[in-house]
């Protein structure tokens, strides 16, 4: 493993204000309200308005004289498409804040939109209407600027963007804690993060939201957030301060492993158990906003856009052929024993394929995986050791033997 100089440590500063408790978003109105005067809602259609995150922050601005629009029409893996159409209605309404409710989907988005948004970046011949606050496109013709604003989205340079308040209601993307916009280019035909990096002014953590989540969503995005800690403990960036998060959030995710292996567990679920999932995946987060993640998450896009497998099932079924084949088995066992709670990497494995079943994936699609990771930079530049198309044949053949 190439080792950094002696010495050397980079501290990146975390500038989200990041409130874990019960009740976080009606407790901390005042620090929402002094981010804008109009905000967009940025969400999906259901879960946010089941388990009680709209209500709390309609209530919110409401109570704080903060006018506000919702667009609720964020899909799973967000598109370019859809953020540029929010981003429209954001300039056509006057909204100079965004409020993210959901998983990674909407915080991601919002992101993006912000930046989108803050800098003028519209579809100009777009109508849209606004009935009790919910705010839909009627036109908004994308074909011709499509690709201008992907170009713009994936260039690095330093764009200012409004405020961003993230409520998450699940425990896996941990997108409140890190500056990653992760969007769907049909363009592309794969997820990608953009090249600016976004943190939220507030984060406002709430496990209660947890509770009405379904055990499919449970299991998925909790092992996007062992992912993230897994990726980023054994990363070329990882130093001091990322290995602090990722290890005490390993050993909070261990302690509550069991309830994933099981409907019937699952169901039984204490507070203190979706508490502690939660604050795992903030961890997670802040773990990845050090490091970025490796190669399981660049794998999983192409299984995730193709396939239509949820996010964290298509990270997790690549994790233990990650560490199988990662090339420090002393730093593997410390992982996989030490901090995680199994017997060895063979009980890993058998865990992740309890949850999933095993790696359902054409030998043509494969190949475009794989071959598109060995020619993926910002993913191999994470990886500490040298990485060939045998040693990627080996995540799959372990997974499923």
């Amino acid at each position: 493993m190439d080792k950094k100089p002696e010495g050397a440590l980079k501290m990146r500063n975390i500038p989200t204000d990041i409130y874990i408790e019960n009740g976080a978003v009606k407790n901390h109105g005042g620090e929402i309200a002094a981010l804008g005067k109009k905000a967009m809602i940025v969400t999906g259609r259901h879960s946010s308005a089941v388990n009680g995150s709209l209500d709390d922050v309609r209530a919110v601005l409401e109570s704080q004289g903060i006018g506000y629009v919702i667009y609720n029409d964020i899909e799973e893996n967000p598109s370019v498409e859809t953020v540029y159409t929010a981003a429209t209605a954001a300039v056509k309404y006057g909204v100079d804040m965004f409020v993210a409710v959901g998983g990674g989907s909407p915080m991601d988005a919002s992101k993006a939109i912000s930046m989108l948004a803050k800098n003028g970046i519209v579809c100009e011949n777009a109508e849209f209407t606004e009935s009790e606050s919910v705010v839909k496109a009627e036109k908004c013709e994308l074909s011709v600027s499509i690709a201008k604003v992907e170009e713009l989205l994936y260039t690095p340079a330093k764009l200012p963007f409004y405020p961003i308040v993230c409520v998450p209601t699940t425990c896996g993307t941990g997108s409140e804690a890190t500056p990653y916009s992760i969007l769907t280019s049909h363009i592309k035909q794969t997820k990608k993060s953009i090249a600016h990096k976004i943190f939220p002014s507030l984060a406002l953590v709430d496990y209660s939201y947890l509770k009405t989540s379904s055990y499919g969503g449970m299991k998925s995005t909790c092992v996007d957030a062992l992912a993230h800690m897994i990726e980023s403990r054994l990363n070329t960036n990882a130093n001091a301060f990322s290995r602090a998060y990722a290890e005490e959030g390993m050993k909070l995710w261990a302690s509550c492993k069991g309830c994933l292996e099981a409907e019937e567990r699952f169901a039984h679920m204490t507070d203190d158990e979706f508490s502690t999932f939660m604050q795992a995946s903030v961890l997670a987060g802040m773990a990845i906003a050090y490091t970025g993640t490796s190669i399981p998450h660049g794998l999983s896009y192409t299984l995730t856009y193709e396939n239509g497998v949820p996010h964290g099932k298509a990270v997790g079924v690549f994790l233990s052929g990650f560490l199988k084949k990662y090339g420090d088995s002393t730093e593997v066992e410390y992982v996989v024993k030490q901090l995680l709670g199994f017997d060895d990497l063979d009980a890993f494995r058998d865990y992740i394929r309890t949850l999933f079943g095993k790696l359902d994936m054409s030998e043509e699609l494969w190949k475009k995986d794989r071959d598109g990771i060995l020619a993926n930079p910002a993913k191999l530049k994470n990886y500490p050791f040298k990485l060939t198309s045998d040693v990627l044949d080996d995540y799959v053949r372990y997974y499923n033997a």
